[in-house]
């Protein structure tokens, strides 16, 4: 458990003892009991070794179909988000950004994310009274889409041809991360859920994807920050920081542990936590991941949250 504030219980993504198994193998439990909150208006960062299961959380939280879960609730405006499906999810406000977004041939930016805003706009229950294709009856217009558009691919920095490419096609990995952040942006969810979004990128590309989620924090977002490196956590100001380790929470805290993993990495929390460690603390190290060059460094500054 962490530090909360005293906020409504609707206000928060509320995790339960959540035990998450393969489809294919529901004896094998990645997820071992898993208890977070996480409230509108804050930033949790979740770090852990290789194979710990930070993704799976991630999948197991949108309903992916290659995961079952086993055990547990997950509370989410009044519902158990478990017995919805991953659409109905993301209609409820939640959103997932992926680690390895799939390219759809065929399918230009533009099309994806208006349809995915349309779904939106209709709601969990889908009120027939709105027609999101319609602006007389609730939707949003071609011309009121385009500016939406326009104005977040200047936030994030992308070119306004990037809306008639492809959906993933061809990107490179700095644009296919910065297009989930589009996504996020258009779609304007209220519970975020970032998978690794630092992976892969270039020094450039993170302090961009960073500038952008953090122009996006607001009183009425949640962020459910998934990272394998601790450089992320210097762009991006996480509230609070949970150490996730043989499918299980085993360590929370605020900024100063993710400064502690950095100086002496998993090791000594995992033998806290009481876990048989069997690799050396050198294989235990937090990857800081994409440097800059020396002389760079000292010329850069941290980006500060909106916040």
């Amino acid at each position: 458990m962490n530090d909360q504030s005293t906020a409504a219980p609707e206000q928060h993504l509320v995790i339960r003892g959540l035990r998450v198994a393969p489809l294919g193998h529901p004896d094998h439990e990645i997820l071992q009991g898993i208890d977070l909150d996480v409230g509108k208006g804050e930033v949790h960062a979740i770090m852990g070794p290789n194979g710990s299961g930070k993704t799976t959380l991630a999948y197991a939280l949108m309903g992916h179909p290659a995961y079952q879960v086993t055990g547990g609730q997950v509370l989410w405006k009044g519902r158990d988000i478990l017995a919805l499906t991953p659409d109905k999810r993301a209609r409820l406000g939640l959103f997932l950004a992926f680690q390895y977004p799939t390219a759809i041939p065929g399918l230009s930016v533009a099309s994806f994310i208006r349809s995915a805003l349309n779904a939106k706009l209709q709601g969990i229950d889908k009120n027939p009274d709105i027609d999101p294709t319609d602006s007389v009856r609730g939707g949003v217009s071609m011309r009121d889409f385009r500016n939406k558009m326009r104005e977040k691919m200047a936030l994030l920095r992308m070119d306004e041809g990037f809306a008639t490419r492809y959906v993933n096609e061809g990107f490179s990995g700095g644009e296919k991360k910065r297009l989930e952040m589009l996504q996020m942006a258009v779609l304007e969810p209220e519970m975020a859920i970032l998978d690794e979004t630092d992976s892969g990128l270039d020094i450039d590309a993170l302090r961009i994807v960073a500038e952008g989620v953090n122009s996006m924090l607001n009183p009425d977002l949640g962020v459910l920050l998934i990272t394998h490196y601790q450089r992320l956590l210097n762009y991006i100001k996480p509230d609070y920081v949970h150490v996730l380790a043989e499918g299980r929470i085993v360590k929370s805290g605020r900024k100063d542990l993710a400064l502690r993993l950095e100086e002496e990495g998993y090791g000594p929390i995992l033998r806290e936590a009481g876990l048989s460690i069997d690799v050396p603390d050198h294989a235990l190290l937090v990857p800081k991941g994409p440097e800059l060059e020396p002389e760079a460094e000292s010329e850069r500054q941290p980006v500060e949250t909106a916040r």
